[in-house]
């Protein structure tokens, strides 16, 4: 869907300007987006493999939810809003943990250019993942990883991107330091 996001510059400050997310995607513009990963007690990660039609990244295992914050969206809300549309999960705000803002720079082979500043949240899955609904348009399948999958990147095939390994790391550590 091509909606209205927010114009960042190069330093992630927002410039009071914006553009549709298709647009951004083409001129390079940054902008926001958030990164949510939800994980169990019992040291499992929940992955979603991205819909088939997606321009990047198709098939893939990815993070639990990740979205566009929209125009005028406060970042949180935004994390909130894609968890319930993407999995059906409604989760309460004061248990959704940031770890950290990332920015990511990727041109694809595709013409897109991928911009964004990443606002990373981990919070805890407590629902068995029989009773989440996926986006059909947006993911094919959900399913729950060892939480080990994030430090073994290197290793996996279609899991995750290698390139973005020290990232997976991070998002494991600091998962460990709120199960311990």
């Amino acid at each position: 869907m091509d909606e209205l996001i927010d114009i960042l510059d190069q330093q992630g400050n927002y410039t009071g300007k914006t553009c549709l997310k298709s647009e951004a995607h083409k001129f390079g513009h940054f902008h926001p987006t958030v990164h949510i990963w939800l994980y169990t007690t019992n040291q499992q990660v929940l992955l979603q493999k991205r819909s088939l039609t997606k321009k990047v990244f198709p098939g893939l295992w990815d993070i639990s939810v990740a979205g566009h914050v929209a125009a005028g969206e406060e970042i949180k809300k935004a994390a909130l809003r894609e968890i319930q549309e993407e999995i059906g999960f409604s989760i309460i705000p004061q248990n959704l943990h940031k770890i950290g803002t990332r920015k990511h720079e990727i041109k694809h082979k595709n013409g897109i250019i991928d911009n964004e500043f990443h606002h990373v949240y981990i919070a805890e899955l407590t629902t068995d993942i029989k009773y989440l609904t996926i986006q059909k348009e947006e993911l094919e399948a959900i399913k729950l990883f060892d939480l080990e999958t994030l430090k073994n990147t290197p290793n996996l095939n279609n899991i995750l991107l290698p390139k973005f390994h020290e990232y997976y790391c991070f998002v494991y550590d600091e998962i460990i330091k709120l199960l311990v």
